[in-house]
């Protein structure tokens, strides 16, 4: 779980950067635009919506832009349709990695991720080759200076959370998928600030990655894979001890 948060806070703080030059808003315009056409317009009753919509107002996307997003979703309005495809494949040190796209040409977008495998010293295997290693999972953190660990703790696990976890400047939750709302709308009524909040693929096991060079070649993989247009979300199963993860971020 560590790898998973601490690429969690790089990803982020890349996210800034991303918004910037506007790829951020492209991802985030296919996320509104496939969730508004497999479950309707209404967020109350679209969770998966009501989650693009937050995503889209934390890079600051115009609301016009959010509605005309969903609008052609849902037919209002024309526009192109996304698939959803998911790649898998393998890393240095034999990484687990889960690839989530959406694009309107499934062809190029194989060829396309095969390629970074490839020149990034991975490669691209067969559907359900990695994914068993993962399950799908809600997952929350929360500053530490924003909440008590014993009040923000009852709070989660009262309602529904599977797991709540202190690590040095957050608190983690994780929970089953029907619970992830529960729980975050219960932290949300206490006026405590979710530092991220988002339905994730947790790694059941993992692979250590203890050598420098190894784990700048996967950090340099994962990043090359999300860089891609098309590119949605990707999910890995490394542990890199902080210590290294620390020093390849500056």
């Amino acid at each position: 779980m560590s790898g998973h948060s601490k690429w969690a806070t790089i990803k982020h703080k890349k996210a800034a950067t991303d918004a910037k030059r506007g790829q951020l808003f492209t991802k985030v315009i296919k996320e509104l635009t496939v969730a508004a056409r497999e479950g309707g317009g209404n967020i109350e009753s679209n969770p998966r919506l009501r989650l693009a919509v937050a995503k889209a107002k934390e890079a600051n996307m115009p609301k016009d832009n959010i509605d005309k997003a969903i609008k052609k979703g849902t037919g209002e309005l024309p526009g192109v349709v996304y698939e959803e495809v998911t790649y898998e494949g393998y890393g240095p040190a034999g990484v687990a990695i889960l690839v989530q796209v959406l694009t309107d040409n499934k062809n190029r977008a194989a060829a396309e991720v095969r390629s970074i495998f490839t020149k990034r010293n991975g490669n691209m295997a067969g559907a359900g080759s990695v994914s068993w290693l993962f399950k799908q999972k809600g997952f929350i953190t929360v500053a530490k200076a924003a909440a008590n660990e014993d009040e923000l703790m009852s709070i989660v696990l009262d309602n529904g959370a599977e797991d709540f976890v202190a690590q040095d400047e957050a608190y983690e939750i994780t929970t089953e998928p029907r619970e992830f709302e529960p729980v975050k709308k219960a932290i949300s009524e206490r006026k405590i600030a979710c530092a991220s909040a988002e339905m994730t693929m947790l790694p059941q096991n993992t692979v250590k990655v203890a050598d420098k060079d190894a784990a700048r070649q996967i950090l340099d993989l994962i990043s090359s894979l999300e860089d891609h247009d098309d590119v949605q979300n990707v999910y890995a199963n490394f542990d890199i001890p902080d210590e290294i993860l620390n020093g390849l971020d500056k």
